[in-house]
């Protein structure tokens, strides 16, 4: 009776370490060196959605950091105020965006009109602002379009070529336009005037 219980309890000590032996080796695929589970999750982002980022504008505090600013990524020659070059006999053959009475008006926000001349020989209009939702609502109100937008400035390019080289300068379009959407594949972020966006979309 001894050598059977003998064996019996020898048994199940046999069975007990060979189920605890089982169980270390299932929970090392669970965790890793120390202790922390090793399985993937995922960041909480879907995988097939997309998401606006708000982007930080360009900005300019006068006109000569937003004359510079243009030179870094396109050009900006020969900078003139927006009534000097209104009375110029430049603005007979090219006359620059708007006109200098904006800068009285409250309802545009426009705090300073200038002028400059890009590479080509062409006028680009600087508008340092002083209400950019002023400003933004009164372009929407008149129609106006391909409007370059920075925190605190607006900008008039002066031909194809110079809107093409300011597409890397972090300077995004005014879109108002319902009837004329803008493709798919551009950010698009609200703007400050309701009906309206900023959007990588350059419309030249």
């Amino acid at each position: 009776m001894r050598i059977r219980r003998a064996i019996t309890i020898g048994a199940l000590l046999l069975m007990s370490v060979s189920l605890t032996a089982c169980g270390d080796d299932s929970d090392a695929g669970d965790n890793d060196g120390d202790g922390k589970s090793s399985a993937s999750t995922g960041s909480g982002k879907g995988g097939g959605g997309s998401e606006t980022a708000s982007t930080e504008l360009p900005e300019a505090s006068d006109m000569a950091t937003l004359a510079y600013f243009l030179n870094e990524h396109a050009s900006c020659l020969d900078l003139k105020a927006g009534a000097e070059y209104d009375d110029s006999n430049y603005a007979d053959t090219d006359p620059a965006w708007g006109e200098e009475s904006m800068t009285q008006d409250p309802a545009w926000g426009i705090k300073e009109r200038a002028v400059c001349m890009d590479k080509y020989n062409d006028a680009n209009t600087l508008l340092l602002l002083s209400d950019m939702k002023k400003f933004q609502t009164s372009i929407k109100e008149r129609n106006y379009s391909s409007i370059l937008i920075g925190k605190d400035f607006a900008v008039d390019p002066g031909d194809a070529q110079t809107i093409q080289e300011l597409k890397t300068s972090g300077l995004k379009t005014l879109h108002c336009s319902a009837e004329h959407p803008i493709p798919s594949g551009y950010k698009q972020e609200p703007a400050l005037v309701a009906g309206c966006v900023l959007t990588d979309y350059y419309d030249d």
